[in-house]
């Protein structure tokens, strides 16, 4: 297990679920883990931190890009682990893509910040900063100088992000976004692929999904091997792997008390329990 593997488990950025005892989603349905890639900022609290003051400095969309990149350096000046993934993640950039190729990197809002601000410093790249809204700001890789839109045209853009799924931000919102200024998304470079069909649909637009850590079976053995995870959560996380839909609607046939409980339980709990039963999310 490499150090970004050990770190999502450290910091919590992967937590599996205890035996029998899955997680619930906001969508109503349940899996055997989260993903907070953005707790390997260093811990669950110091990513929290950040996240409170992007949002506190949000109104202005100019200045926001230098702040968060001050305080995502001072941070890699002083943290350990998150010193550690940047430094892994730059070198796997420089592994797989010809950094001289690579005119601008670009992050979207939020989580994407953690990351992309800091390596486009390092990486000597101009930084394009997307707002949800597809409103953008382009800075030098000091972050002490904004650079004009029409600057970019004809460029290619490194797409730094925390985590890809099925790639809707990207789809909705980033290559919109960078296209719009007459540029492309040429590369994208994750953290984590959660291998929930993102990478093929970038590929399909033209642009070369990397990344860093995949949660297959794999990482699923590695934790096992290490007494992370035992047998019981490593053969719910392959089974869900391999057909999520299916391994859940099982577990919930089997263990009939587990949406019982959901629904005697706090208000949170027993809205997504809700939600799953009316919706009838895994035909049951």
């Amino acid at each position: 297990m490499n150090n970004l593997e050990s770190y999502l488990f450290q910091t919590n950025a992967l937590k599996i679920c205890p035996d029998n005892k899955p997680f619930w989603y906001t969508s109503g349905k349940i899996g055997p883990y989260y993903i907070n890639t953005h707790f390997l900022y260093g811990s669950e609290q110091d990513a929290v931190d950040l996240l409170k003051f992007i949002d506190s400095e949000k109104e202005n969309k100019t200045t926001l890009p230098s702040k968060v990149f001050e305080k995502t350096y001072n941070h890699y000046k002083q943290n350990e682990i998150y010193k550690t993934v940047i430094n892994e993640m730059i070198k796997f950039i420089k592994e797989n893509i010809n950094v001289d190729e690579i005119d601008y990197i670009s992050g979207g809002e939020r989580r994407d910040w953690f990351f992309s601000n800091i390596i486009a410093n390092l990486l000597s790249k101009p930084h394009i900063t997307i707002y949800k809204d597809l409103s953008i700001v382009i800075n030098d890789s000091t972050f002490e100088k904004e650079i004009n839109k029409s600057d970019v045209k004809n460029s290619k853009v490194l797409h730094v992000a925390d985590l890809i799924t099925e790639a809707s931000s990207y789809l909705r919102a980033w290559i919109p976004a960078i296209k719009s200024l007459g540029a492309e998304i040429v590369w994208s470079t994750v953290v984590v692929d959660r291998m929930q069909g993102g990478k093929e649909k970038l590929e399909h637009e033209n642009v070369k999904s990397l990344s860093i850590i995949n949660i297959d079976e794999n990482l699923f053995k590695n934790a096992l091997n290490m007494n992370i995870i035992n047998k019981n959560q490593f053969d719910m996380l392959k089974n869900f792997y391999e057909n999520p839909d299916e391994t859940m609607r099982k577990f919930l046939i089997s263990h009939p008390e587990f949406l019982k409980n959901a629904l005697a339980s706090d208000e949170k709990t027993a809205s997504r329990a809700k939600l799953c039963i009316d919706n009838n999310l895994y035909n049951l």
